[in-house]
């Protein structure tokens, strides 16, 4: 997780040098980069489904953080409503470049609603990107990431929200420059680990295989 949310920030930090002005944290959840944001005039709209966004909004206010004024609440369900249509309803400049986050979603979704959004990010302005994490064909994984798979799969349908959605990493790249957009990067456990966990002394690094993360770039 501080990988994926590493990632997504360094990659908003160049879309922000290179003139982008709106930052979409989709599945917002407990995301805090809206109260550390370092970049001065960036507008930052934080999606969520309306339940999960309210109670956000109470722990925000029982730990006595205020609200940015350059931060918009956006309440969207995913499977019922469009990311345009609540978007253009909160202030959105769908005419200008925006950055877009979408860590730990995905495999929750239907491939409709999946595609559906990554559909509207390729068709905004040139400069616009994407950061996701996925999660990976079962037929790609090894038995024992099977296993582990099996497992983590039976915890979170416990918790009533099942994994859906799995992708070849390939195929999605694919996917995605017939989409719009005109470049792709996978970063996968060895490209994780050699950005960010090398030469560590403490033995951390991203382990499994079950998971990668993916930009995509207008």
């Amino acid at each position: 997780m501080a990988a994926r949310s590493r990632y997504a920030e360094d990659e908003l930090a160049q879309a922000v040098g290179h003139g982008v002005g709106q930052y979409v944290v989709l599945g917002a959840g407990l995301d805090t980069f809206a109260y550390r944001n370092p970049h001065a005039g960036l507008r930052v709209f934080e999606v969520d489904h309306p339940a999960t966004q309210a109670w956000k909004r109470e722990q925000l206010q029982a730990a006595e953080i205020a609200i940015p004024a350059f931060l918009t609440f956006v309440p969207i369900d995913f499977e019922r409503q469009t990311l345009a249509d609540g978007l253009l309803r909160s202030g959105f400049n769908a005419s200008a470049p925006a950055f877009f986050s979408w860590l730990g979603v995905t495999p929750y979704l239907t491939r409709d609603a999946c595609m559906g959004t990554l559909s509207f990010i390729a068709k905004m302005p040139a400069g616009s990107g994407v950061v996701f994490d996925f999660a990976v064909d079962r037929k790609l994984l090894n038995v024992g990431q099977r296993m582990a798979l099996a497992a983590l799969s039976r915890r979170v349908a416990a918790a009533g929200e099942p994994f859906q959605l799995f992708f070849d990493p390939r195929e999605l790249q694919d996917e995605l420059k017939r989409m719009g957009f005109h470049r792709s990067e996978l970063l996968q456990r060895e490209q994780i680990n050699a950005r960010y966990f090398k030469d560590r002394e403490d033995g951390l690094l991203v382990r499994g295989g079950l998971g990668h993360l993916m930009g995509a770039w207008v």
